[in-house]
């Protein structure tokens, strides 16, 4: 048995396929399966059902378990020996949502790298739910996102507060409202959504934090929303809006990065309260021993901040 048995069998079962496990490690299905059986024969036991999909065993279980351990073990070993080296390098694996990566991490990547050039940076962008399953699980290294409660084995560390504002053309307020665009902005300040109970609005699935806060502010207005779209993907519902399709709840550093100064010039952006801001946090698993790359980009993260 070697270390390469470990990783073996952890993508295996996770990826419960010999087909996409050998692709993953770039090795043959016969390369894969051959090593196995190998495994298998030395400890004396069955570690998979074969059939589509693989099927664990209680022994793969058990197995995992100590593989996932070795893995962990060994990958905080060889970042402890860079750190000693002062020889860093490796991949950092961060997790962060589609639309917040597309805000802040380009800026941030270059500013990391001109001080860390071997360290290779992977994002596994997805939303906020899975990105949580994906650090414990062992996925990703740190993880961006807004945590809403304290988690076990998981350490957190403040980033900054994002807010989510009500973006709409000037095109489409005209349409809905003859009223003074200051005056609509104080009502919104005060929670008060009455000027646009006959807005269209394209809004965010109830998964993503802009969708559920307009979602919310909604129903507490009592207003039934006309809705034109619904989408995962807020840039589209960015695009829709500057063309004036309607109102889009949207956190505010991503309409500055997604959208062109000219179309936000021809935008209003109403600022929505308190009840409209979250704090964004990087989550971390808790460890005997933190890689410093880990904290140094944490730190370079929130200098950027002041700069």
């Amino acid at each position: 048995m070697n270390f390469s048995s470990f990783d073996y069998f952890v993508i295996l079962a996770r990826e419960r396929s010999f087909t996409k496990a050998a692709q993953q490690l770039h090795i043959t299905q016969q390369s894969l399966s051959s090593h196995i059986a190998s495994l298998e024969e030395e400890l004396g036991c069955q570690l998979l059902i074969r059939h589509v999909p693989l099927e664990i065993t209680y022994a793969g279980t058990v197995f995992l378990r100590y593989a996932e351990t070795v893995q962990r073990e060994l990958k905080t070993m060889r970042r402890e020996f860079c750190d000693i080296t002062q020889n860093q390098k490796g991949i950092l694996r961060i997790g962060i949502a589609f639309t917040r990566g597309r805000a802040i991490m380009p800026d941030l990547i270059l500013k990391f790298q001109k001080q860390y050039p071997n360290i290779e940076i992977e994002l596994s962008e997805a939303a906020n739910k899975t990105l949580y399953y994906k650090l414990i699980n062992g996925e990703v290294d740190l993880t961006i996102a807004h945590f809403s409660n304290t988690m076990q084995n998981v350490e957190l560390c403040d980033f900054y507060r994002e807010e989510v504002v009500l973006l709409v053309s000037k095109t489409c307020l005209r349409q809905i409202s003859a009223e003074n665009t200051e005056e609509i902005a104080e009502q919104l300040e005060k929670g008060d959504l009455s000027a646009f109970r006959s807005c269209p609005f394209l809004l965010g699935n109830f998964d993503d934090i802009a969708g559920k806060i307009g979602r919310t502010m909604l129903e507490k207005a009592n207003i039934s929303p006309v809705v034109k779209a619904k989408s995962d993907n807020i840039e589209t519902l960015l695009s829709l809006c500057m063309q004036g399709a309607g109102a889009c709840f949207c956190p505010e550093n991503l309409a500055y990065a997604a959208v062109s100064p000219d179309d936000l010039r021809q935008t209003y952006r109403f600022r929505l309260g308190k009840q409209a801001e979250y704090p964004i946090k990087f989550g971390f698993l808790k460890s005997n021993y933190q890689w410093k790359i880990i904290s140094e980009f944490i730190r370079l993260a929130k200098e950027g901040l002041s700069e």
